[in-house]
């Protein structure tokens, strides 16, 4: 809710329509999380998750309650947006790797998997139903009651913190003080090639292709002309196809590499046809397709790389990750809002679905060295295949050794 009352504010009540302002804010929003990566990432590995949680969860309710007070009172400018993300980004740039590294201590590994995309899903239900209720508040109290109505209710959140019984949590062995633990998880990550290639398609899909506030809010009003209610419903159906995309890597035991792949090209795909829909509703039920496709390779990334990383590095790789995951946003968030601008709102989504299809072509790359992908034709119908099992070899060089009775779809 206060993610779309915050894109409305700046683009139908600060600004004239100005999708470059949207980005701006994205840009404030999401870049301490790149900026202050190597700390969060330490923090989230030797100090208690759970108080960190419950620091910076107190900290969002105090920066919401504070935007909401300027929007009742009028007294909301622009800068005062900007200022107010950039303070937001610097408490989620340490909650964000904790809150993610927790749900291996709330659950076993054999579970971790479920467990991400059942995260995934409730996140995206109430993203679901979030932009649906802001639109008809925005239209019926103002976004200023929004941003309060977000404050009041992180007290549920932080009553669920301190209710957990921290007794039954799977506590991991915590890193050790040493030299170089700063820089620690970027060499970890750097020797093993199959950690890179999904962190590299998370850049480029996350830097040019998840850019929704921009997309949705410059076609809302730029193309279609819709008011704040339908477009709150536009983000509500990409979420529902977020929610259906996270329950469906929930039914997966463990992530599979091809659905990388493959939930890369249909994201660029449905993107595309997306930004050549010609009607509000066409456009509306797309924009299911793009939430399903962006939200099963979000899941299976993010499960992915926790399975893949060991315990006592989780919290640094995970920083990593969610420091693309968000911070790489302000990268890609000033140059669609500009395309936007420049070009129309259409364009900005040919950018996003070329950012899919490029992952997808890093996904190819690498099946095809290490893994042995392979194209074959059966029966008029093109079927890829993974050739070879996992060996225990030297990670930096994660070669792979065939066996021709080893093949999964």
């Amino acid at each position: 809710m206060q993610r779309t009352a915050q894109d409305w504010i700046v683009l139908a009540e600060l600004t004239k329509q100005s999708a470059s302002a949207v980005g701006v804010v994205m840009a404030f929003q999401f870049g301490p999380s790149l900026v202050l990566l190597p700390w969060t990432g330490l923090a989230a590995d030797r100090l208690d998750r759970r108080k960190i949680l419950l620091f910076t969860q107190s900290a969002q309710a105090l920066l919401a309650l504070g935007l909401g007070l300027l929007t009742v009172t009028g007294a909301v400018q622009l800068w005062h947006v900007y200022a107010f993300a950039l303070l937001l980004g610097c408490v989620t740039a340490f909650d964000a790797p904790a809150r993610q590294a927790f749900v291996s201590e709330l659950v076993s590994d054999s579970l971790l998997s479920n467990a991400v995309a059942l995260n995934s899903t409730s996140f995206n239900a109430a993203r679901m139903i979030g932009p649906a209720v802001a639109g008809v508040l925005i239209a019926g109290v103002g976004t200023g009651w929004v941003f309060l109505i977000n404050s009041v209710s992180f007290v549920a959140v932080i009553a669920a913190l301190l209710l957990l019984r921290v007794n039954e949590l799977h506590r991991k062995q915590r890193a050790a003080r040493k030299p170089g633990s700063l820089l620690e998880g970027f060499r970890y990550v750097r020797e093993r090639p199959r950690l890179a290639t999904v962190l590299l398609m998370l850049f480029l899909i996350m830097t040019f292709g998840i850019n929704f506030p921009v997309f949705i809010s410059s076609m809302a009003v730029g193309v279609f002309h819709a008011g704040s209610h339908q477009f709150g419903l536009l983000t509500s159906m990409l979420a529902v196809g977020s929610v259906v995309g996270a329950l469906h890597a929930a039914g997966r035991d463990r992530p599979r590499p091809l659905l990388l792949l493959s939930s890369a090209l249909v994201f660029g795909t449905s993107l595309l046809l997306a930004a050549a829909m010609p009607t509000y509703p066409f456009f509306g039920a797309m924009l299911v397709v793009v939430g399903w496709s962006a939200q099963t390779f979000n899941t299976t990334a993010n499960s992915t790389v926790q399975l893949w990383t060991e315990a006592e590095m989780r919290g640094r790789v995970m920083a990593i990750y969610m420091a693309i995951a968000m911070g790489c946003t302000p990268l890609g968030a000033p140059l669609v809002g500009w395309v936007s601008d420049r070009y129309g709102p259409r364009w900005s989504l040919v950018v996003g679905a070329a950012s899919g299809f490029a992952a997808a072509m890093v996904a190819i790359g690498y099946l095809a060295r290490y893994r042995g992908l392979r194209l074959r034709i059966e029966g008029f119908r093109p079927v890829l295949t993974l050739q070879g099992r996992d060996v225990a070899v030297d990670p930096a060089r994660e070669v792979r050794a065939p066996d021709p009775h080893a093949e999964t779809k």
